[in-house]
């Protein structure tokens, strides 16, 4: 992982803004600053950061909303929440939006910093990943190519967000292996969020009304009922990418 890499935090506490910079500095990193939501926005919309720090609750446009129009447009700029709103809802709402990490104020820089890393190295694994270890997966009518990160129904392409392509790809990397909704939690989203296992329930739901011809009765996505889900072992097989 480059040390250089760029990130934005868009944060309305100078306070914060100034401890964060200082410390994301003295590693290395580049580092903008935005205070207020529409102008992070046209920032964000040039496309200059690898990460953005996001703050809730700002002037103007909110921090959900922000998140929301990064994932309309850019399935993959790594986004962590940097909030003082510590209600269980508003996490789950951040993470099920895209954001990939939230963290709560106050909190530690130590932490901080760490977490930023380890987000900026699963990008980056999964850029080496495309280049090295791609393939193509038949899936009774789809085509996953996790080369391009591209699901395609026939002809047709089934947008997915970078979280709903990591689970889909986890599932069936190991087809029949039974997941626990934990496991996925940390395979797909890379910590522990004790308590959030219904984040990966809307995700599967979501996951299932776009790739499964009848999401009431799924082919490939089976629930294993008490315990997590697993993909269908008859369903998948795996080729090399073209």
């Amino acid at each position: 992982m480059s040390p250089a890499a760029r990130i934005l935090i868009v944060e309305d506490d100078p306070a914060i803004v100034e401890v964060v910079s200082l410390h994301l500095r003295d590693q290395g990193f580049h580092v903008h600053a935005e205070s207020e939501g529409e102008s992070a926005m046209r920032r964000i919309e040039r496309g200059d950061h690898d990460l953005v720090i996001l703050d809730l609750m700002l002037p103007g446009m909110d921090g959900l909303t922000i998140c929301r129009r990064i994932r309309e447009n850019d399935p993959y700029l790594p986004i962590l929440i940097l909030s003082a709103k510590s209600d269980e809802v508003d996490r789950i709402v951040g993470l099920e939006l895209g954001a990939d990490d939230y963290i709560t104020k106050p909190f530690s820089v130590r932490e901080l910093v760490a977490r930023i890393r380890a987000m900026l190295r699963r990008t980056q694994d999964r850029s080496v990943k495309g280049d090295r270890g791609a393939t193509q997966r038949r899936i009774g009518d789809l085509l996953v190519d996790t080369g391009q990160r591209v699901v395609l129904a026939g002809s047709r392409r089934i947008e997915l967000t970078a979280k709903e392509f990591d689970l889909l790809v986890t599932l069936c990397d190991e087809p029949g292996r039974a997941f626990s909704r934990r496991e996925l939690l940390e395979l797909v989203w890379g910590y522990h969020y004790a308590g959030y296992s219904h984040t990966v329930n809307s995700h599967i739901n979501r996951l299932r009304a776009k790739i499964e011809p009848d999401p009431g009765h799924p082919r490939y996505i089976e629930t294993v009922w008490g315990f997590g889900y697993r993909f269908a072992p008859e369903a998948a097989s795996t080729e090399d990418a073209r």
